[in-house]
């Protein structure tokens, strides 16, 4: 996963309240090809929005007009990525080239799922939101964010800060650039000291094993080679 530290950038003001997963990616854009690259899901973002008859860009969709159709940060209202599961929807945030979205409220699962694609959702007041928006709408390609997740803040164009949090494992995630497994692979030292611990203590919850010459383990009935 790509790591996340600090992204300063051009932000494109979204405000609709209650953007769906299905507006953000329709499903008729899930099936038109089988390319899981970020690319071919940033191609169908908005696409009800942003693509016209013959899928001509929209030229009154903001994410069409220079510069937005640069921004690295969203900026959009209440309850935004609402509706079903479907992870495609940040996917295709991150394939157009999203890093991170600003919104007072996200949907819990689309909330998660940004995570795992490196893509940051950030929490902040409506009246944060607006703020910014009204900054970047003077001078949208001079005036940018910051989005800094190590100091869990935001800086408008303008200087003003505003804090942030996020929940502790899923920062660590980013600012590392791992994802769940190779976190948990991290780990291995940890998991293999426990289990050494719990097999002294609790030895009837292991099977039985024996260490031969060869260095492999067996166990009663099975066997597999440990080197």
């Amino acid at each position: 996963m790509e790591q996340f530290v600090r992204v300063t950038g051009i932000a494109a003001p979204l405000l609709r309240i209650n953007i769906d997963t299905d507006q953000i990616i329709p499903g008729s854009e899930i099936m038109r090809s089988v390319d899981e690259s970020y690319e071919r899901w940033g191609s169908g973002l908005f696409a009800h929005w942003r693509y016209i008859e013959d899928r001509k860009s929209n030229p009154d969709f903001i994410l069409n007009r220079p510069p937005f159709d640069r921004a690295q940060i969203l900026l959009a209202d209440r309850n935004f990525g609402c509706g079903s599961s479907r992870e495609p929807a940040p996917k295709a945030l991150r394939g157009f080239g999203f890093r991170a979205v600003l919104a007072p409220s996200f949907g819990g699962i689309f909330y998660n799922n940004c995570f795992r694609n490196g893509l940051l959702p950030v929490e902040l007041p409506i009246g944060n939101v607006l703020g910014i928006s009204e900054e970047v709408e003077a001078d949208p390609a001079g005036r940018l964010v910051t989005v800094d997740l190590e100091g869990e803040f935001v800086e408008s164009p303008r200087g003003s800060r505003f804090g942030f949090r996020t929940p502790k494992l899923l920062r660590r995630m980013m600012l590392e650039g791992l994802d769940e497994i190779e976190l948990t692979l991290n780990q291995t030292p940890e998991i293999s000291a426990f289990r050494q611990r719990d097999r002294r203590r609790r030895p009837w919850a292991y099977p039985p094993i024996s260490q031969t010459s060869q260095g492999s383990v067996t166990l009663e009935g099975s066997r597999w080679n440990n080197s």
